[in-house]
């Protein structure tokens, strides 16, 4: 299979069977199909021409179009790619254990992503309508399935280390050690991450008020708006198609430049000179620039269609397509607000990872107040990164509000942020950490799902990549799912944070906000109205303490 890679100036049209026929193709095209180093004339009597020629007999080809390779022309060329493949799977018995045991639960492997897709809908039904008691049923169920599935995990391996003989065959033997240490290591994994997250609940478990509110109204959004659970789909699609392109032009980067002769090999090499040299570079920014601007128009789309959705009294006058239009007035009006923000990312975002290639170049030369001082400067980087994020979706809103350009935008929803400091931190804990249990409750009922799948099978099946194929294809559906629901939350608490400072229920001054909020604030405004009393009553008690002691 290893055979001679070089440039051509054509690809051979026709079999080339004897090296005279390499001779003659390179007289009659030009084209030397040996090493550069072998002269056509010596073809023939090389010493090592079975190292410096191509493998023999050479079959016809032709160029495949923009990446400018010569590939085979009879099919039957690539049964050969296909029997070197399946010789190496046959040889490798680490590999042959793996891809057996994968083939072998075939079906369960998409059953189980196929159950992912269902949970992740059904979470997303029943945010909408059980959202009062969403947090503690999501709670429970996170908590009883973890303590739960944790202990199953160790009776599992307790039973598989009871089952497991020196009379098995050698293989199965093997197989069955292989799936006790997985066991194993499932089962330290689940007890170590059910005790963090235990202790994480407790702490968090009183800021759930105005993230209920606001999560009844996320359903409310999703039920008037169902195309928003396809955004990250078109996102993706469209990150992708970006992605291809981006490598193409790479590709052909690196035949750009002038042919110049390396005196050392007698090979012509690409060198780039002048403007041209810093062009991998801008191609290297661009990629980030236009990966966030492609993120932040989905930002933008979606905030403007909640926006839409929020400040809307009457819900049956909305846009047919609430969506679409959000679309239309991004690119009519709103292309240069998200422009600015992505680049704002950018120039955050590239020092960071120059930063991390240096520590990663220089890992194990450096002292360790280098290593220190460059974590904590790639640490803290992330961090603005993160902020920054967040503040632009946040502009992003404002913009959607009032039409306004990026920088006011993000001044505006500065100052609202920092108005709302403690609301902030209460929706962006406990907000995001539901979604993360969410998250966590999809993937834990999956990987259950697939331990019991696995468990009753009985083939001896090697279970560490189906589970974690299954595991990671329901982690990524459920992210799809629930980071849309994240965005609209925050897009909803802008709102509504915009509507209580601007409006107080008067008439002529009347709230947006839906119901639920409604209901918030009137419970919010109850119980300051009592602790101002309370604490009017023990101010008027004191003084006329202190009057009465004078």
């Amino acid at each position: 299979m290893k055979s001679v890679a070089l440039c051509v100036s054509k690809c051979p049209d026709a079999e080339l069977k004897t090296y005279e026929d390499l001779t003659q193709f390179s007289t009659a095209n030009g084209s030397d199909l040996c090493s550069y180093d072998v002269l056509p004339s010596m073809y023939s009597s090389h010493p090592n021409q079975t190292t410096k020629c191509p493998t023999l007999p050479v079959h016809p080809s032709a160029s495949l179009p923009v990446f400018h390779r010569c590939i085979p022309v009879d099919i039957s060329c690539y049964a050969k790619f296909a029997e070197a493949f399946i010789t190496f799977v046959s040889d490798n018995s680490v590999v042959h254990r793996v891809i057996a045991g994968v083939m072998t639960s075939k079906e369960i492997i998409m059953s189980l992503c196929l159950l992912a897709l269902v949970l992740s809908l059904i979470l997303m039904v029943v945010i909408r309508y059980i959202s009062v008691v969403l947090v503690w049923i999501l709670t429970a169920v996170v908590v009883v399935g973890s303590i739960g599935g944790t202990g199953i995990l160790w009776w599992l391996y307790v039973d598989h280390s009871k089952s497991v003989n020196a009379s098995l065959p050698a293989l199965e033997l093997e197989v069955a050690k292989d799936n006790q240490k997985a066991l194993l290591i499932y089962a330290i994994a689940a007890t170590v991450f059910t005790v963090i997250l235990l202790l994480l609940m407790f702490f968090m478990r009183k800021r759930v008020a105005l993230t209920i509110a606001l999560f009844h109204v996320a359903g409310k959004v999703f039920t008037h708006l169902p195309l928003l659970v396809l955004q990250p789909f078109w996102t993706f699609l469209t990150l992708m198609l970006f992605w291809v392109y981006w490598i193409t032009v790479l590709l052909f980067l690196g035949s750009a430049g002038s042919p110049v002769q390396n005196n050392q090999t007698g090979l012509l090499e690409f060198r780039m000179d002048g403007p041209l040299q810093y062009m991998v570079w801008y191609h290297a920014v661009g990629l980030i620039w236009i990966s966030e601007f492609i993120l932040a128009c989905q930002q933008m789309t979606v905030a403007g269609a909640v926006v839409t959705y929020y400040f809307t009294r009457d819900k049956s006058q909305m846009p047919f397509t609430p969506i679409v239009s959000s679309v239309l007035r991004l690119i009519r009006y709103h292309l240069g607000t998200v422009v600015k923000g992505a680049f704002i990312i950018t120039l955050v975002e590239i020092p960071r990872l120059i930063l991390t290639y240096i520590h990663s170049q220089l890992k194990g030369k450096e002292n360790s107040c280098a290593r220190c001082m460059l974590k904590a400067c790639i640490c803290c980087l992330w961090c603005l990164e993160k902020c920054l994020a967040y503040l632009n979706m946040n502009a992003y809103t404002a913009t959607a509000i009032n039409s306004t350009n990026f920088c006011t935008s993000a001044r505006d929803a500065f100052f609202i942020l920092a108005e709302n400091a403690l609301r902030v931190a209460a929706i962006n804990s406990v907000g995001d950490f539901v979604l993360f249990l969410g998250k966590v409750l999809i993937v834990s009922c999956t990987a259950f799902a697939g331990v019991l799948a696995l468990n009753y099978q009985r083939e001896y099946t090697v279970w560490v990549l189906p589970l974690i194929i299954v595991c990671v294809f329901s982690f990524l559906v459920a992210h799809c799912f629930l980071s849309i629901f994240e965005i609209v939350v925050d897009v909803l608490f802008l709102c509504f944070a915009i509507d209580t400072k601007y409006n107080d229920g008067s008439p002529g001054r009347e709230y947006y906000m839906d119901k639920a909020l409604m209901e918030f604030v009137e419970n919010t405004r109850k119980a300051t109205e009592r602790y101002s009393k309370t604490e009017g009553e023990r101010q008027e008690m004191k003084s006329m303490t202190g009057g009465t002691l004078a």
